[in-house]
């Protein structure tokens, strides 16, 4: 088992712990179930989409979670129908599972499609404008800018 360890990390940083906590879960958790397999992809600098390749489920045997900075997908296992003959080899999967995804701050879900056997969430960031950067002006006054002067343009 693979321990990453962050105390030197922990000792230079403060407000951290909440992200230093969630790479170390991270890293417990992961025992090795990759079912179903799944990818990540940034489409832009606030939008992510996750492709979950689940073939044999029907959206009603899937169940899809999100509050806040938690995604939680879960396919539910069906009884299969009765076969015509006798199955030989069975290497499809139908088993049920169940992912979680930890989502940063302010990112939500904004669809989820299931087609061709993927599902496919995809995710915006909205941060809200009270959290977006703004200018602060020093004693009410904006700040200075460098103006072209008569003088400038005789130089020139």
């Amino acid at each position: 088992m693979s321990r990453t360890d962050f105390t030197p990390y922990r000792r230079t940083t403060v407000g951290f712990d909440r992200l230093f906590d969630l790479l170390e879960g991270q890293v417990r958790n992961n025992a090795g179930d990759n079912y179903p397999p799944f990818n990540i992809e940034r489409r832009g600098d606030d939008n992510y989409r996750i492709t979950l390749a689940v073939a044999g489920f029907r959206p009603q045997d899937l169940d899809i979670t999100a509050q806040q900075n938690l995604l939680v997908i879960q396919g539910k296992k069906r009884d299969d129908e009765e076969v015509a003959g006798q199955m030989l080899h069975v290497g499809i999967a139908n088993r049920g599972f169940e992912r979680r995804f930890e989502l940063a701050d302010y990112v939500r879900v904004d669809n989820a499609d299931l087609s061709d056997g993927l599902l496919v969430i995809d995710l915006v960031r909205e941060v809200p404008d009270a959290m977006k950067p703004k200018k602060i002006m020093v004693n009410g006054q904006p700040t200075l800018t460098a103006v072209p002067t008569d003088k400038d343009a005789d130089a020139a």
